[in-house]
């Protein structure tokens, strides 16, 4: 195994087979495209010509939230998903103007919550803030 990091976003084909290889849904292919076009980052992960994981962010320079850290599952326990958790973070901090502050949020999956708390990340609430929330809308 030698798995190579890249910065760059997913054709629309090899999103959907590491979404599937973990067991979640797609979405269209219209929001699939916006989406991949207005990702601010992406970082994927390669064993040889094969993409074995991904994760990006979508943010506007004061908040960011990870989205999509898929490692397809004969890859995880290799700490691919922290490294690209890592590198995504790392990206963020390098647009942090001096004197600026921003907050990465994400939604983990059920049973991942550890993972991400391992990366630095708090489980809400706190005592600085509330419970996260979300609200989804089928059309």
């Amino acid at each position: 195994m030698n798995i190579e990091y890249v910065e760059a976003t997913p054709d629309i084909q090899t999103y959907y087979e590491l979404r599937d290889s973990v067991g979640w849904n797609n979405f269209c292919i219209e929001q699939t495209e916006l989406a991949l076009r207005d990702r601010k980052l992406f970082v994927l992960a390669k064993d040889c010509d094969k993409y074995v994981a991904m994760g990006s962010v979508v943010g506007d320079g004061m908040y960011y939230t990870i989205v999509d850290v898929v490692v397809r599952p004969e890859y995880q326990g290799k700490k691919i998903g922290a490294t690209i958790v890592n590198k995504l973070v790392e990206l963020i901090i390098k647009n942090i103007p001096e004197g600026g502050r921003t907050s990465i949020q994400l939604i983990a999956a059920p049973g991942k919550e550890e993972f991400y708390v391992k990366q630095g990340f708090d489980i809400l609430p706190t005592k600085d803030s509330g419970a996260a929330l979300r609200k989804i809308i089928y059309t």
